[in-house]
């Protein structure tokens, strides 16, 4: 049989659908004629390792997978729609589930409700049909880099409803130009993924933004790109953080920061990468009441960061500055609930540190979570608008935030500034 027909074959077909990528490999292997032990010397690794990830359906080690697809010969949208990525009947089966959910009008009023957006309810319902069934390409002229760019844009500066009604057609055109296998293409798609999921998180809608991630942090081992890898997994960890899988979300930032490590730190991209990875991590490791490892990564990054420039240039990945790592260490420390050395380390922060919205505001309410942790409402309040005037969206579309709204309004609402931040967020604080 050649080899291009087989792709086309009846025996791949049925392995596509039953999303067996490692069955894919074994018979590809076995049309180039090589044992187990001859793929293994290959791709480097032992002869047991190639018999599990031939055997198991669900296997995790997505490097180790993609080395032996590139191999044998796989093709990538094969071995994608084998993942589950590509192929409509694996597609057809999440739309039909959430179809089902959304012609309950009780559950879908529930759902809408649970989100406490500023943007209209449809947004949020186009982005998840996109992630059940991928609409048709826009057919936009412009270039997918500018509309990613863009997309970005609207994320930064805390324009959440923008943003969601421009990811559809994002999500569609950029698995239309993966179809040409290009590593560059791919890894395209994995920045879209990624931003979704980032955004989904913010808001607070963790099962969309946990499918997001995987199909990210998938997209990013099939282009090949360490950075691109480390970003899909940075936003995996952090929506199993939210999702209280703290074991599992600091194994996947860890094995980010090993990836960054990898490609020698030669660039300031990397360089900044890394650091970025060193905060995350810190981060994650203080929510699960990992406190020496937490301090020890902060201050790790205190020092990756150290030469990184004030105003990093447009379009990186990464575009940490020694400010933001000093902000991460406030939410180090809160996490730890220590609010009085958050509170330190937040001391020299200012907004004109920080060159969009998003992060202004995110300034002012990490300072916000200190103080409400520290028993005070009137500089809790404070510090909340701020963050509103900075970027509504900080305050109004963050579950956590809106709780600490809620909750001075409940608890203090004499105090000033409570009766101004209520009516600015409007009945989405109730």
């Amino acid at each position: 049989m050649r080899t291009d027909s087989l792709w086309t074959s009846g025996t791949v077909t049925a392995i596509v659908a039953r999303q067996d990528p490692g069955a894919l490999i074994r018979i590809a292997r076995q049309h180039w004629g090589w044992r187990q032990a001859d793929l293994a010397a290959r791709i480097g690794c032992s002869t047991s390792t190639v018999s599990r990830l031939e055997r198991h359906r669900g296997y995790a080690d997505l490097t180790l997978l993609r080395r032996a697809a590139r191999e044998v010969g796989v093709p990538t949208g094969v071995l994608a729609a084998s993942l589950g990525l590509a192929g409509a009947p694996a597609a057809r089966v999440v739309a039909d589930g959430l179809r089902r959910d959304e012609e309950d009008p009780m559950r879908r009023r529930t759902l809408l409700a649970a989100a406490g957006l500023t943007a209209p309810a449809a947004l949020l319902a186009g982005v998840q049909d996109a992630l059940a069934s991928t609409p048709a390409p826009t057919g936009s002229p412009i270039p997918l880099d500018r509309r990613i760019t863009a997309a970005r844009g609207y994320f930064d500066a805390g324009q959440h409803g923008h943003l969601l009604k421009a990811l559809p057609g994002l999500l569609a055109d950029s698995r239309e130009a993966a179809q040409s296998r290009q590593d560059v293409n791919l890894a395209r798609l994995s920045a879209c993924y990624s931003l979704t999921a980032q955004v989904l998180t913010k808001i607070g809608r963790y099962d969309q933004s946990r499918l997001s991630a995987d199909r990210a942090t998938i997209y990013a081992e099939l282009s090949g790109s360490p950075l691109a890898a480390a970003a899909a997994a940075r936003e995996l960890s952090i929506v199993l953080r939210h999702q209280n899988q703290p074991a599992a979300a600091q194994r996947h930032i860890l094995d980010a920061v090993s990836r960054v490590e990898r490609t020698g730190l030669r660039t300031p991209a990397q360089a900044s990468a890394y650091a970025q990875m060193l905060c995350t991590t810190s981060y994650t490791a203080a929510r699960a009441g990992d406190r020496d490892q937490a301090l020890s990564m902060i201050r790790d990054a205190t020092r990756a960061a150290r030469d990184l420039p004030q105003d990093p240039p447009q379009g990186r990945l990464f575009p940490l500055t020694p400010a933001a790592v000093d902000l991460y260490a406030v939410g180090v420390h809160w996490a730890l609930g220590d609010a009085g050395a958050a509170l330190e380390a937040g001391r020299g922060l200012r907004a004109a540190q920080f060159t969009t919205p998003e992060r202004k505001a995110r300034m002012h309410t990490d300072l916000a979570r200190a103080w409400w942790q520290w028993g005070k409402p009137e500089q809790t309040a404070a510090e909340l608008l701020s963050a509103l005037r900075a970027s509504p969206g900080e305050v109004r579309d963050r579950p956590a935030i809106r709780t600490i709204v809620t909750d001075l309004r409940t608890r203090n609402a004499q105090a000033p500034g409570v009766r101004e931040l209520v009516a600015s967020v409007g009945t989405r604080a109730a």
